[in-house]
């Protein structure tokens, strides 16, 4: 009988997947531009600037866009609804990473935000909430608070290279917490290498650039095989990833043994493991988490869209600095226990986040299983877009969104409203783990800077202001530098 019983069981599995498998294939795809014929979207892809194209596509065809290259299925979610439907409530569907060739041949895949989700997933995150959660960030206070006051000394001293000295600023603060590392004023060596491998990166995965990603056999073939270019690329990046690492656990570890460790992370992290009697597999992870850490920072990017913004929006600059002079005076400069005193400056920490996004399209998810969402199938494996962009311009939430208006998140009573999300750190499992050094980060430079400045159009030799227009750059949501076309004037705070 028990045998019986389970011989219907099993045909009824075997049914109701088959009438699965039929009911997903009679539901159609999101909709999309229309694929050719072998290749699918492949011309259709955007090389310039894609969330900009992505977010018109979502007029054309919803909030839920699909297109497919070669046989590489992706979804484009232009809605922060659908993205928590997806990414949040079917998080364990939701929460891996496509596979990417260029990735591994890259020797990127040591990166956190990279890892598929798993195990080992799992065991370098926990390593690196343990320093980052919020609980941990006040440690690093007062290296941010140094680091800001450099940035400041900085900006009076020569104001027109606000780009280079924010640049700097944000490359200081995370080495200084990571390996205890003071970094030099300009070329600096961790901080180029940082950049390059970063932009390799970017440059690796986005869809349609290297074949390999579409054909992973090419990894086979010869780098003298046309089209097999990607070989030399990779081998080059994985030299700078190398010495990035290696370079800089070398740094913490001579320091460690001649005494002059400085409390950084990494240092914490090889003085558990050493008193443990810990591994190389263990050195392997620290110093893979410490490198995660360097090469994700994007402060620099959301820094440069804040002096923008100020510079576009002078009513908005004196109603912070107003309220910041009540909250503080004119005597000192900012802290962070001054935060909750300035909701009008946590508004436009707010408001920075949602009108320029540091990553324009996150970073791609893959789905683990078949699913069907509002009567679309989705089929296993594909990766999925998050246009933070386009969610953070979406007019049925913020009304007039291409202009900066902190206002957006105050209520009738002056004070905040409960809309405390920040999209650009993502979704779900995969949220930015990093996300709260970042936020303590990019408020303390803003509350700063307008303590400390005027942030103003430049002005031609007539005298007219010079006209701002946001230009933005591939890979990050990054203003142009326009070192000639805004001006920084000391408000004679004490820095």
């Amino acid at each position: 009988m028990a045998f019986l019983l389970y011989l219907a069981a099993l045909w009824t599995l075997i049914l109701f997947t088959r009438s699965l498998l039929r009911r997903y294939a009679r539901l159609p795809y999101p909709p999309g531009p229309r694929p050719r014929f072998l290749i699918g979207n492949l011309l259709d892809m955007p090389a310039h600037l894609p969330w900009l194209t992505y977010t018109e596509w979502g007029k054309q065809y919803g909030d839920i866009i699909h297109t497919q290259i070669f046989n590489q299925h992706f979804i484009i979610l232009n809605s922060a609804k659908i993205a928590v439907d997806l990414l949040e409530k079917r998080a364990s569907i939701y929460s891996d990473r496509p596979v990417i060739p260029m990735i591994s041949l890259m020797g990127w895949d040591f990166n956190l935000g990279l890892i598929p989700y798993g195990d080992k997933w799992r065991q370098y995150r926990r390593v690196f909430h343990q320093y980052f959660r919020r609980k941990s960030v006040p440690v690093y206070h007062p290296i941010q608070l140094r680091k800001v006051h450099n940035l400041l000394r900085g900006l009076v001293s020569t104001p027109q290279d606000f780009y280079a000295h924010t640049k700097t600023y944000a490359a200081a603060i995370i080495m200084a917490a990571v390996y205890g590392y003071d970094i030099q004023p300009v070329h600096d060596r961790f901080v180029d290498l940082s950049e390059d491998a970063v932009q390799r990166l970017g440059d690796a995965t986005a869809p349609g650039v290297f074949l390999l990603n579409s054909f992973p056999f090419l990894r086979h073939m010869p780098s003298w095989l046309p089209g097999c270019g990607f070989h030399l690329f990779a081998q080059e990046t994985r030299e700078i990833l190398a010495e990035m690492q290696n370079a800089t656990f070398d740094l913490v570890r001579d320091n460690m043994r001649d005494g002059l460790e400085k409390n950084s992370i990494l240092g914490d992290i090889l003085g558990q493991i050493d008193a443990s009697g810990g591994s190389s597999a263990q050195e392997k992870v620290a110093k893979e988490v410490a490198a995660t850490s360097y090469a994700a920072d994007t402060t620099s990017s959301t820094l440069n869209s804040f002096f923008l913004a100020m510079a576009m929006n002078p009513g908005v600059q004196r109603k912070a600095q107003a309220e910041i002079d009540a909250a503080i005076g004119f005597d000192r400069l900012p802290t962070f226990e001054d935060r909750s005193r300035m909701p009008y400056v946590e508004a436009i920490y707010r408001e920075l986040m949602r009108w320029s996004s540091a990553l324009p399209l996150g970073v791609l998810h893959a789905s683990t299983e078949d699913d069907v969402y509002d009567g679309y199938y989705i089929p296993k494996g594909t990766a999925v877009f998050t246009n933070i962009w386009a969610m953070g311009r979406d007019e049925s939430v913020y009304h007039d969104a291409d202009k900066f208006i902190p206002e957006r998140f105050i209520n009738s009573d002056d004070q905040l409203d409960n809309n405390d999300t920040i999209l650009g750190f993502g979704f779900g499992r995969r949220i930015c783990v990093g996300r709260h050094f970042a936020e303590a980060v990019v408020w303390l430079t803003v509350a700063s800077v307008l303590s400390a400045f005027d942030i103003q159009k430049a002005k031609d030799s007539e005298g007219n202001d010079i006209d701002l227009h946001p230009v933005y750059l591939d890979g990050m949501v990054s203003p142009i530098p326009m070192l000639n076309r805004t001006a920084l004037r000391s408000r004679e705070k004490t820095c």
